[in-house]
């Protein structure tokens, strides 16, 4: 075992997955400008890498890791948390506080601008979660909002937020999340989208860094902004540039060189291992919490509610058959190197609550598949011969082991003679939509949180409307999520989760299958990677300096 995979088994311990993070040895350091507001030891450019694609820098109209990572650097939250933890703490806030059980109060700092010059206020709030709800664009991440009942501001530096369940033990993380950044009213329409060049163009922006050119998923040029008032302080680096690739190779290879000094999500797992043989390169592990899993549509899947010869019995069956055949331990080790981990559950291992209902349940019951187990409930259930399964893969937005995963699980299931799979793939701009759209009838997905509790792998996924638009509804899995989220107790929150993931492993609305990492590139003059992998799932560029 290498000394980066022991600590990769040491923070699953903590935390439940892991996340990588490589530095290259030098860099470029054009483009932002600005030295003159970045700390005096730090005032080159920070060149940074990735594979991640912006949807949209309107928070109201994207849900997705890249679109996620840069409003981190240029918007602010009320609360956030500092690098290296993942509590929340105030950010545009002094205070917040449960002022009752349904009402959480937050008292804005004084003094607020927007890098335009326009004031920050209460109203910038109320709008901001306002029109989050009012869009509710379907790319967006209006669903987290759904306990706001009300927000009033009693005067220019107070926001009351009214919630519709008392003591929503996840609200605190909600306002740290990709529905919370805090946008300019004065800029942003209350009812559609603002596009990237508007908001570019009105330097609508109050973070660590404003926007000093933009082309949209090609480079963007951060410079640091000198007048911001939040958690994460003046950035140890005058500004950073984003460049995307399409190709994780290029980008590997461009670590190698030293044409940028970090790379974050995502590089294979085959790359990860030799970049920790170059001498030139530093391989950073911190906590994570993405996962992989498969989806079932329960109206399209086979045996689906409106699947020819439509069969509940039948569809659970298969389901299970599936679940008894998948061998995660195998994908891990012969795709993914160790890099992602089996998972046993819809809630990763390290976070509260979590448990192994799936390996209890399924397979040998110590993580082994069994073929003996998926031939009796394909039996009992009255079914005979293969059954085909469409199973649709996303060759780009998860990288390119997923071809090698999806290979690997259409093997896994069609050795048993139970199955025959009809493996295709679609690129992600066609197959996000798709796939929310009934086009597949079993699928590819992954997760990357927006914030640190077991709440964030529940409630967006299995109560009713929730995103992945799969048709499954099951009444006491949703009583019991609304339960966990207002139960003060831990111990007994704590059981009633558990509870929720032995159900969803007995409907299998999902089949999740590993848990791992975000990986990220930087050189061994590089400082700072490893404070910004930690457990609040965020990337800050503000960290990292040369």
């Amino acid at each position: 075992m290498t000394k980066s995979t022991k600590a990769l088994r040491s923070a699953i311990a903590l935390a439940g997955v892991s996340a990588f993070a490589l530095t290259a040895c030098t860099g470029p350091s054009g483009g932002g400008g600005g030295g003159s507001t970045a700390s005096e030891n730090a005032s080159s450019v920070i060149a940074y890498g990735t594979t991640d694609k912006v949807t949209a820098l309107d928070p109201a109209g994207s849900y997705d890791n890249g679109s996620f990572m840069v409003m981190n650097q240029i918007y602010s939250f009320l609360l956030n948390s500092k690098p290296g933890g993942a509590d929340p703490v105030p950010d545009l806030a002094e205070s917040s506080s449960f002022t009752k059980p349904t009402e959480f109060t937050v008292k804005l700092k004084s003094d607020l601008k927007w890098a335009n010059g326009h004031v920050l206020d209460s109203k910038d709030v109320k709008f901001s979660f306002d029109r989050q709800t009012a869009i509710n664009d379907p790319n967006g991440p209006a669903s987290l909002l759904s306990n706001i009942d009300s927000i009033a501001t009693p005067d220019a530096s107070t926001v009351v937020f009214t919630l519709k369940n008392a003591n929503d033990q996840t609200f605190p993380q909600i306002l740290t999340s990709p529905a919370a950044p805090i946008v300019d009213d004065e800029v942003f329409p209350a009812d559609k989208l603002l596009s990237d060049e508007d908001i570019v163009k009105a330097n609508a922006f109050h973070g660590q860094y404003i926007i000093d050119s933009y082309n949209k998923n090609t480079l963007v040029s951060l410079k640091a902004w000198p007048d911001y008032k939040g958690v994460l302080g003046k950035p140890a680096n005058a500004g950073a540039t984003i460049k995307y690739y399409t190709d994780q190779t290029n980008m590997k290879l461009e670590v190698k060189g030293g044409q940028i000094d970090v790379a974050n999500r995502s590089l294979s797992a085959t790359d990860i291992d030799d970049l920790k043989k170059d001498s030139s390169v530093t391989v950073h592990v911190g906590p994570g919490g993405e996962m992989r899993y498969i989806v079932f549509n329960f109206d399209t899947m086979p045996y689906g509610a409106k699947a020819p010869e439509a069969d509940p019995k039948k569809a659970l069956a298969v389901r299970q058959a599936a679940a008894n055949l998948i061998d995660r331990q195998a994908i891990s080790d012969q795709v993914y190197k160790g890099t992602y981990l089996p998972m046993w559950s819809n809630v990763p291992s390290g976070f509260v609550g979590a448990n192994e209902s799936f390996k209890q349940a399924y397979g040998d019951g110590s993580g082994k598949p069994s073929l003996d187990k998926a031939k009796k409930v394909m039996s009992d259930a009255g079914i005979t011969g293969p059954v085909t399964i469409k199973l649709q893969y996303n060759p780009d937005h998860y990288g390119k082991s997923s071809g090698d995963e999806y290979a690997m699980v259409k093997d896994q299931l069609e050795k048993s003679g139970l199955f025959t799979v009809d493996l295709q793939s679609t690129e992600w701009v066609t197959y996000n939509s798709a796939s929310k759209k009934d086009s597949y009838p079993v699928f590819q997905l992954g997760w990357f949180p927006d914030f640190s509790d077991a709440d964030n792998y529940l409630t967006p996924f299995f109560v009713r409307g929730g995103f992945m638009n799969n048709h499954y509804s099951n009444s006491e899995v949703e009583t019991l999520i609304a339960k966990q989220l207002v139960t003060a107790d831990k111990a007994e929150r704590e059981k009633t989760i558990q509870e929720v993931q032995n159900l969803l492993a007995k409907d299998i609305s999902t089949l999740p299958l590993l848990q791992g990492a975000q990986v990220a590139v930087s050189g061994t003059k590089v400082k700072g990677v490893d404070s910004t992998l930690d457990a609040s799932f965020k990337f800050r560029l503000g960290t990292v300096s040369k």
